[in-house]
């Protein structure tokens, strides 16, 4: 009984296909013990040793040019350090698909609670949140393609993000980024008066600011600058045709409103 096996045994003990230990072959990583009378490859033990080997370091991110000189000449310590490498890679993409988890649950979340609701105002608890500035404009300035073309930098998967409009007491606006440490912009932890609404026009944009600062003043809410607009473009996916936003301000608490009215006391006094 021949202690050799064929082409098809190898690639099914191995659980590869026949084309892929063929191209092993043809690169010539990987070669049969010998080929019989009827012009089958052959292979013993050496061989499923070989490929074993030649499928880790695929595994491990090898190139199969590399493999050959990989095989033929690297120390311990090269493959030591090939491990090295390969878990950081594996570390990073772990990383990036813990981030598309974290990214999927926030939209089908806020998706969830923003069914059925066209204008909500809630006084929320939000934490500290850094930005960084992206684009400049001025009062009743639209975004347009054109400017956003006309921006050295160009975020990466823009429109998956909350876009942070600020608004300052003459309405210009500064489109910013959220960042993940201190930059241009921190917006302070506490409570804020939050309104979600849908948007098919940008001309509708100016009466839900208004609306909302109608609200605050109906409810006594002292609200501290700036007014911050949030494009939620994500959430499109489920209402064609119009745009999600949120308008929010931070309440002043007690102690800034007194303060507030002390300032305004001594000015008028003086």
């Amino acid at each position: 009984m021949k202690e050799e096996i064929t082409i098809s045994e190898l690639a099914r003990i191995m659980n590869v296909s026949v084309h892929q230990i063929r191209y092993f072959e043809e690169k010539e990583i990987l070669h049969p013990a010998y080929t019989d009378d009827n012009s089958y490859r052959m292979y013993c033990m050496d061989q499923v040793y070989e490929l074993a080997q030649i499928l880790l370091l695929r595994r491990l991110g090898v190139s199969v040019p590399s493999i050959k000189q990989s095989l033929a000449s690297f120390t311990e310590g090269q493959y030591e350090e090939l491990l090295h490498h390969s878990l950081l890679e594996t570390t990073a993409q772990m990383e990036k698909l813990q981030k598309h988890q974290q990214f999927i649950s926030k939209v089908l979340q806020e998706q969830q609670n923003s069914t059925g609701q066209t204008e909500q105002y809630q006084v929320k608890q939000r934490k500290v949140v850094f930005l960084t500035r992206w684009i400049e404009m001025e009062p009743h300035t639209t975004l347009h393609a054109r400017l956003l073309a006309e921006q050295a930098a160009h975020p990466p998967n823009l429109f998956e993000t909350d876009i942070h409009y600020l608004y300052d007491s003459s309405n210009a606006i500064t489109i910013c980024l959220e960042a993940e440490q201190p930059n241009d912009f921190v917006l302070s932890a506490g409570d804020y008066l939050s309104s979600h609404f849908l948007l098919e026009h940008e001309n509708e944009l100016d009466q839900w600011i208004e609306r909302f600062h109608e609200h605050a003043a109906a409810h006594s809410y002292v609200l501290a600058e700036p007014l911050i607009l949030i494009e939620k473009s994500y959430l499109s996916l489920f209402s064609q045709g119009t745009l999600h936003y949120e308008i929010l301000k931070r309440i002043e608490s007690k102690d800034e409103a007194r303060e507030g009215a002390q300032d305004d006391y001594h000015a008028d006094y003086n």
